[in-house]
């Protein structure tokens, strides 16, 4: 199973940013854009404008056939199904194995009979000091959508 959809553009981003020494961070501030949101845009699962395609195109040294690709309507979701093998991604499946149930339920019982949108979105992930060692902190926060009979 491939847990990350590798277009070849996709390489070459992953490659030019390493070369370039360009953080995900920069690349989001030079697009006004979120971190998550542009790491998910430059994997291919959100549209670029044709403004934001031309500043990642000239930051990581990419062709205007690059640039244009950015810019493409993207399929989304295009992770092979089953368990993702990269074992950041599969304590995220293994969470939701465990905790999706509760979590429905808890929606359900707060919210009434819907969905959270991964439309109307966001996602953000932080550090956090412990001193356990430092924890992560994700954040999904999307619109509530009921299901209308």
């Amino acid at each position: 199973m491939t847990d990350l959809p590798q277009s070849d553009l996709t390489r070459r981003i992953r490659l030019a940013r390493h070369a370039k020494g360009v953080t995900w961070a920069q690349l989001a501030e030079l697009i006004g854009r979120p971190p998550a949101w542009t790491v998910a845009a430059l994997f291919g699962q959100h549209a670029l404008s044709a403004v934001e395609a031309e500043l990642v195109a000239e930051a990581l040294g990419l062709s205007a056939d690059d640039a244009l690709e950015l810019q493409l309507q993207p399929y989304r979701g295009t992770l092979d199904g089953g368990a993702p093998s990269d074992p950041t991604l599969y304590r995220f499946y293994e969470a939701l194995s465990v905790y999706g149930p509760a979590i429905k339920e808890l929606i359900h019982e707060e919210f009434g009979d819907g969905i959270m949108s991964a439309i109307n979105f966001s996602l953000s992930v932080e550090r956090r000091p412990d001193p356990d060692g430092d924890r992560v902190v994700v954040t999904l926060d999307g619109k509530f959508l009921d299901y209308r009979w």
